[in-house]
């Protein structure tokens, strides 16, 4: 019976570190505030510049729907906003105990190491019917 990444075995070792590898990840990112703002130019918001190019494609294809101008601009006008939202984000680590830190660094990384041995094939038993024999 073929178990985890198609190996022999490893069914419980993946289960084990994949519920150990939420648990500590889940615990590290709820340690993480997100704060955000948009591009300023000026002084001033640049949102609504950005979205200029997202309006022309979308008035283009209102008009004409296999207009190529109006898909690279609606498409450009994706990526700035995009690019506008992630490059504006601030993460902020709260503070917490070295304790809680380990705790949450380690099922993290136990887990992940869990699943990765899981995935690696089991030695098969000296009577198993399934294993190669060598002549």
């Amino acid at each position: 019976m073929n178990g985890a990444g198609g190996t022999p075995g490893g069914v419980g070792q993946f289960l084990l570190g994949f519920a150990l590898a939420v648990a500590g990840g889940w615990m590290l990112l709820n340690q993480v505030t997100v704060d955000g703002g948009y591009w300023s130019l000026g002084g001033y918001n640049a949102f609504g510049l950005s979205l200029l190019p997202f309006i022309l494609g979308v008035g283009l294809l209102f008009f004409n729907g296999k207009s190529v101008p109006g898909w690279l601009l609606l498409i450009a006008g994706l990526v700035i906003i995009l690019a506008g939202v992630l490059v504006n984000l601030r993460l902020y680590f709260r503070p917490t105990s070295l304790y809680n830190t380990l705790i949450m660094l380690t099922l993290l990384a136990g887990g992940i190491g869990l699943i990765a041995r899981s995935l690696r094939g089991l030695p098969a038993e000296p009577n198993d019917p399934n294993r190669p024999r060598s002549e």
